[in-house]
């Protein structure tokens, strides 16, 4: 998993590639968590996800927990891009109600 992030202006966009699941998540959870609290003043938070080819549980749990973390600083979050198999799980547990998809 490869966890990218991009400011413009006051939009924080993360770019994740690859898997996204238990090993991935807890490598890239802490480079999330810090770049929210450097970019709290942010307008919105974006999760592209076009380039995750697999999330599992540990994904959901990966893009609830960033969720929470926004929502501490009142910073909305959104998905956008999920592939077909993702957006399949996501919507399937529930998660765009939490974070809607764009």
């Amino acid at each position: 998993m490869q966890l990218t992030f991009r400011v413009d202006g006051r939009q924080l966009t993360f770019y994740l590639s690859g898997e996204l699941d238990e090993h991935a998540a807890s490598s890239v959870r802490r480079l999330a968590d810090d770049t929210i609290d450097e970019h709290s003043y942010a307008d919105f938070v974006l999760f592209d996800l076009s380039n995750v080819g697999f999330m599992d549980s540990t994904g959901i749990g990966f893009l609830i927990g960033r969720y929470k973390k926004c929502k501490r600083y009142s910073i909305p979050a959104y998905i956008k891009n999920p592939n077909p198999s993702a957006d399949k799980i996501l919507s399937i547990s529930g998660v765009y109600t939490l974070i809607p998809k764009i």
